[in-house]
């Protein structure tokens, strides 16, 4: 379907249309067009229906009425043509009527491949194919980027950019209704000739597909690009208006992304940047960068946006200095980034000299920032000739190399042209260069551990309602689980006083029920006990919560507090979380979610990125014990990971000690209803 040796249409203008872009592109092979009435479209003889083409087609482009195209689908399938688009809207975005009218599509199509519906169409310029009922700005190219995008009019604009992009496919997905992003991301996996992927995705809907295409384009070498919006409540509502799709939780998108390696853009412009960046070098072996310009304005600019994107501007290497130094003289302050003033502005041979000089630093990326004049009201001259020192440098010496405007128009298309067919970048904005240098240094780390990485399982769903275990039994689990809890006692009223003695002071009383989720805030939860008559009261205090009391030995000394939980998603499955924990939870957010199985490096990483890391690390103190810490945090991924009735499980907090990890709060929501109650420790015994 994606590079059809022939192509039929249906349907009357719309089909017209398609027959005209896809001569326009360039298609050689036959287009059959099929029509009830029409004898003729675009001089092209029409066909009455799918039994009369020649030949099942490799492609169809189906632009009849809703109603219709499932008829013509179900005789596409049933003729054995390779694929559909179904240009078609008022599907499962028109509600339940709609909605039912596309499960009667999908059915027609069978196991027949279906863009679409309520989609534009698909393009494709590395092999001349339009199924495309409208203007488009692509043209022919040898190798390029693919985008598949679920909305058909960001897909239209994109093909109309200015920036040098070269776009080898372009396909609208429309409703999504049988061929998905992880179809389509597999089938261009298989054409050497696409250089990076980029998705605009309104939601997700297959996780675990994309994870297995996601894991293999990140073998293969193939940088993934998303702009994803519903990030908002009101974007996600008209997601849901526009394509039907469901947004999800934007942490568990980007949790997804990070585990694939798959760079995220917040705008289109970073999205088209990233993309060319990664279609001329493709990731990044490091962060260490240098800029070169005549300017100590814009020298200072890319020093705080590089700072801002985690890129290092390292001293130049001493050789470099000196042979600068003497290059520009003795008013010229060599550095990184170079503001090599305009002593040597439209000086090919001197700005020859300059760029090679910085491009064989040997470092992962190099730019020049020039803005070229306007061609309407100016003369151009020594801006070309800047852009000439670059290129023979760069055939000198070779490197990675960008020229960047500070402003995208700064930076004309002919221009663009010909840096992008000498192998250098021309990027356009400094701050979208800049994240598509990190993004590419992002994906180039999780291409080196990719072969670590395995795919995610397809989510359990759970249906049935949910139950939350008291406290007791919670920690009782992860006790077995290999967690540390405090040692306590589950007692009635009359015993506490007597269990707190034999525990030895300070201890913690808390209320024990099923109905407390948050014990604190109901007045649940005493500390710092260290009497029996202290334990007395605060049991009397709580009498109206419940009948029973757990009384602990009462945790001291801890380093930080953190927060791990686990929740089950319906479509990314469990997610675990890790944070500042405690009354810090919500007062600072600091938090990393990461998608399970993830390994203990991985969590490792994510615990190293949290602004608490410090103070775990050892910050004007002792640290925490951080082996027992992962230890903990390991068992409750694990033991999460083993029990298909779990819905959700807090840690709050975790106590991260100099010594050990104890988790001293703890909530267990599962499904259905099953025998842990009557398989609790008797009241009286310890657990430890």
């Amino acid at each position: 379907m994606l590079a059809p040796r022939h192509i039929a249409v249906f349907g009357g203008d719309t089909a017209a249309e398609a027959i005209r872009q896809c001569r326009r592109v360039g298609f050689g092979g036959p287009i059959w067009p099929v029509h009830p009435t029409r004898s003729t479209i675009e001089g092209l003889p029409c066909y009455r229906t799918t039994a009369d083409l020649p030949d099942a087609p490799d492609a169809a482009f189906v632009a009849v009425p809703r109603e219709a195209t499932v008829d013509v689908v179900a005789d596409l399938a049933a003729r054995g043509t390779g694929g559909v688009v179904c240009h078609a809207s008022g599907f499962a975005e028109h509600g339940t009527d709609g909605a039912a009218l596309q499960q009667s599509l999908v059915d027609a199509a069978a196991d027949m491949a279906l863009v679409g519906p309520n989609c534009i169409g698909t393009l494709n310029y590395l092999d001349g194919a339009a199924l495309w009922p409208d203007q488009h700005g692509g043209r022919q190219v040898e190798r390029g980027v693919a985008v598949i995008t679920q909305s058909g009019n960001i897909g239209q604009n994109l093909t109309m950019q200015r920036r040098s992009l070269p776009l080898a496919q372009l396909i609208t997905l429309g409703n999504g209704a049988v061929t998905g992003v992880a179809d389509l991301v597999e089938a261009m996996l298989a054409d050497s000739r696409i250089t990076a992927i980029g998705l605009h995705l309104e939601g997700i809907d297959d996780v675990a597909g994309l994870s297995r295409v996601g894991l293999r384009a990140l073998r293969a070498g193939v940088p993934v690009v998303v702009l994803k919006s519903g990030t908002s409540e009101l974007g996600a509502r008209a997601n849901l208006s526009h394509t039907s799709s469901l947004a999800g939780s934007d942490v568990l998108c980007d949790a997804l992304f990070r585990r694939l390696g798959m760079a995220r853009a917040h705008n289109v412009e970073t999205f088209v940047e990233t993309l060319k960046f990664l279609h001329v070098h493709g990731a990044l072996p490091g962060n260490r960068i240098t800029s070169a310009s005549c300017s100590g304005g814009e020298a200072a600019l890319v020093a705080d946006l590089a700072e801002r994107h985690g890129l290092e501007l390292p001293p130049l290497p001493a050789r470099t200095e000196t042979s600068l130094r003497q290059l520009l003289g003795d008013r010229v302050a060599v550095a990184n980034p170079l503001d090599y003033h305009t002593y040597i502005w439209g000086d090919l041979p001197a700005q020859t000299a300059c760029f090679t000089e910085v491009l064989d630093t040997g470092l992962d990326c190099h730019l020049l920032v020039v803005d070229f004049p306007r061609d309407d009201r100016c003369v151009d001259g020594p801006w070309t000739t800047t852009a000439d020192a670059l290129l023979a440098a760069h055939r000198a010496v070779s490197g990675t190399a960008c020229v960047v405007s500070s402003l995208p128009e700064g930076l004309p298309e002919p221009v663009g042209e010909r840096l992008l067919d000498a192998g250098i970048a021309p990027m356009q904005g400094i701050r979208d260069c800049l994240a598509a240098i990190a993004a590419a240094v992002h994906i180039g780390e999780a291409q080196r551990r990719a072969e670590a990485l395995s795919p995610l399982p397809t989510p359990t769903t759970a249906t049935e309602a949910h139950h939350q275990l008291d406290e007791r039994t919670g920690k009782t689990e992860l006790a077995v689980a290999g967690l540390t809890v405090p040692e306590g006692v589950l007692t009635a009223a009359h015993a506490a006083p007597d269990a707190a003695a034999g525990l030895g002071f300070p201890v913690v009383v808390k209320a024990v029920s099923t109905d407390l989720a948050h014990k604190s805030e109901v007045g649940g939860v005493r500390v710092g006990l260290t009497s029996r008559e202290q334990v007395r009261d605060a049991v009397a205090e709580m009498a109206a919560l419940t009948d029973e009391f757990l009384v602990e030995h009462m945790v001291q000394g801890a380093v930080a507090e953190l927060l791990v939980g686990v929740r089950r998603d319906p479509r990314f499955g469990l997610a675990l979380t890790l944070g500042a924990g405690g009354v810090l939870v919500e007062l600072v957010r600091d938090t990393a979610t990461l998608l399970l199985p993830a390994t203990r490096g991985q969590i490792e990483e994510a615990l190293r990125g949290l602004r608490i890391w410090p103070l775990l690390a050892g910050f004007r103190g002792p640290g925490a014990d951080v082996p027992a810490v992962l230890d903990a945090i390991t068992a409750v991924a694990e033991h999460a990971r083993s029990d298909d009735r779990l819905v959700e499980l807090d840690v709050n907090p975790l106590l991260a000690l100099p010594n050990a990890a104890v988790a001293v709060d703890v909530l267990v929501r599962k499904t259905a209803a099953s025998d842990e109650a009557s398989t609790r420790r008797r009241t009286g015994t310890r657990i430890r």
